[in-house]
C-alpha cells in the first residue's frame, strides 16, 4: 500500500482563513503624535514585514499620547485604551 494511504491524516486545514498582521500598542509608543499611523507607514518602518489580509491592533502595553491609528481590525482592548489616551481608531474597509 503507497506510504500516503498508511499514514493517518489528521487535523483541518480551513481554505478561508484570514491571516493578518499583528501590533501590539506597546510597540506604537515611539511614534509621534501627530502622525497618522498607517500600515503603509509600519511597513516602511519595518515593524510589519508582510501585511496578508490586513493589520490589526491588539491591546497589549499602554499609550501614553493620542495617536490617530487606521487598521484594518482592532481588539476590544486596543480600541478602549486609545480612546482612553485621546487618540483616534480608524477602521479601514
Amino acid at each position: 500500500m503507497p506510504l500516503h494511504r498508511r499514514l493517518p491524516k489528521r487535523g483541518f486545514t480551513n481554505i478561508f482563513r484570514k491571516v493578518y498582521a499583528v501590533v501590539n500598542l506597546k510597540d506604537l509608543e515611539n511614534f509621534k503624535p501627530e502622525e497618522k499611523i498607517t500600515p503603509e507607514l509600519l511597513m516602511a518602518s519595518g515593524m510589519v514585514k508582510k501585511l496578508g489580509d490586513g493589520l490589526k491592533i491588539l491591546g497589549d502595553g499602554e499609550l501614553k499620547s493620542p495617536l490617530h491609528i487606521a487598521a484594518h481590525l482592532f481588539s476590544k482592548s486596543a480600541l478602549e485604551k486609545i480612546e482612553k489616551a485621546g487618540g483616534k481608531a480608524e477602521v479601514i474597509s
